[in-house]
């Protein structure tokens, strides 16, 4: 499916097919997010998922986090929102379902977390993963 299945960062538009494709497997290009861990921050950012053209996902789409770290990653579905009312108003779990997932843009919305008390660090070893039914149209 990571061949079919594609998800996306830098402000991708819902319904388009615009956005920077997020890595997969390469890590040349992650969903990277700068937080001061003495402050314990928050930063989101506006991520889409697309299949590629003719084909589509049957039923739900779930994203979730694996890794060391995963419990620092949240997902939110979209709901109109902007990058400046997402951390308030958005409703942040540990894995979310989107549904009517094909060839065009899906958005939904990714959060990391820093707690004051974790030491600095550059932390590599969390994944988003997309599971799904994915069918030819």
């Amino acid at each position: 499916m990571a061949e079919l299945l594609h998800i996306y960062m830098n402000n991708p538009t819902e319904g388009g097919k615009d956005g920077t494709e997020v890595s997969s497997g390469t890590e040349l290009a992650p969903i990277s997010v700068l937080l001061d861990a003495g402050k314990g921050e928050q930063k989101a950012v506006k991520c889409a998922v697309r299949c590629e053209s003719g084909f589509h996902i049957d039923g739900a789409l779930t994203i979730k986090f694996v890794g060391d770290h995963a419990d620092k990653w949240k997902a939110a579905i979209n709901n109109g929102y902007t990058a400046e009312t997402v951390l308030e108003s958005a409703e942040w779990k540990d894995s979310i379902s989107l549904s009517n997932v094909a060839d065009k843009n899906t958005i939904f919305w990714v959060k990391a977390l820093s707690s004051a008390d974790e030491p600095p660090q550059q932390d590599t070893s969390v994944d988003i993963q997309a599971e799904g039914l994915l069918v030819s149209n």
